[in-house]
């Protein structure tokens, strides 16, 4: 069997860590530098001649530093003569730019994929693409694994132990969909956990001011489903502008639901963001997967928040990737 080269990026050195931790190990040595005009550049310290080489790097705060570390990296493994490249990107940068929003927009993940094939990746293993379309803007191998069944298993646990109704009996749980665009996501993880499901229907409308007389652009709410006495899991992808999840939030508590928790897989939160949702009493708990990195000092802010380990699931698709195994098993099961 060919050797395998894991490098890691500077992007999420905790998940880094951990996924070298399950493969048992240790990362290949690579100095990144940076000159006084902050131009960039990589120096493998191994060979990785016809070895199989894999590159961690997530999307972060710096995204667009990260980004070219990442790209620069795989050109040096190209140029060192690598046998195979595969970037495991658990957050593509700018995977929510995946269609013009405007007629003289940009589609900036196409232009993501195609720089990262000019650059020399054979490979992609990426988690729960905001677009599964993006999968197509890669002219090589594209593997979108999924959160799904860590999100699943912490959704049963919480059911079964912190908000049980009495001991060995589960509370009710429905899952919320805080918009029609995320209906597919909720109804398959509905459907998995063989619970209810639910969405916010949002519509924008005018509503007479007071003080002017053109009125003010205002958005009404309507729950479609029921939620009374239940405990409701708001899930989206990303978590991003919390605005619309906690007003998700604040609409569910007025629906009669017990308890309100924000699920989601990218966790890109600023301070502010974190301060609000511990501030807003319609919000019971946000639990988030360690896919996107958070600082030490941002997980103390609020005791509401939890975070997911993925690795397991990135560190199995490096293992069966480099065997030339399947990974379809990892879409449907806990690693």
């Amino acid at each position: 069997m060919r050797q395998v080269q894991i490098f890691t990026g500077s992007s999420h050195t905790e998940l880094s860590a951990l996924i070298l931790d399950r493969l048992g190990q240790a990362a290949a040595p690579a100095i990144v530098k940076r000159s006084d005009n902050m131009e960039m550049g990589v120096e493998l310290g191994v060979s990785v001649r016809n070895q199989d080489v894999f590159i961690i790097q997530s999307g972060s705060s710096t995204i667009n530093d990260h980004l070219m570390e990442l790209l620069i990296m795989i050109n040096a493994c190209k140029l060192a003569s690598a046998r195979r490249i595969t970037a495991v990107i658990p957050y593509l940068p700018y995977s929510k730019q995946s269609k013009k929003k405007k007629a003289r927009g940009s589609i900036t993940a196409k232009l993501i994929a195609n720089m990262l094939q000019v650059s020399g990746v054979d490979h992609i293993i990426t988690l729960d693409l905001h677009s599964t379309q993006i999968q197509g803007f890669f002219g090589k191998p594209c593997d979108n694994l999924l959160a799904e069944p860590v999100i699943a298993q912490y959704i049963q646990s919480c059911l079964s132990g912190e908000y049980a109704e009495a001991e060995g009996v589960a509370a009710k749980g429905c899952v919320i969909s805080k918009n029609a665009g995320g209906a597919k996501r909720v109804t398959s993880l509905a459907d998995i956990l063989k619970l209810d499901f639910a969405l916010i229907h949002r519509e924008s409308h005018f509503q007479a001011s007071k003080k002017v007389m053109a009125g003010d652009e205002v958005m009404r709410l309507t729950l479609v489903g029921n939620v009374k006495d239940m405990v409701c899991f708001v899930v989206d992808d990303i978590i991003n502008d919390i605005h619309t999840f906690l007003d998700t939030a604040e609409h569910l508590k007025q629906c009669k639901a017990k308890k309100v928790i924000i699920v989601a897989t990218h966790g890109i939160l600023s301070r502010e963001a974190l301060i609000e949702i511990d501030e807003n009493e319609a919000v019971d708990g946000i639990a988030i997967t360690n896919s996107y990195p958070m600082s030490d000092d941002l997980k103390t802010i609020t005791t509401k928040l939890k975070i997911i380990d993925v690795s397991g699931v990135l560190a199995e698709a490096i293992r069966r990737t480099h065997n030339g195994e399947s990974i379809s098993y990892l879409f449907s099961h806990v690693v």
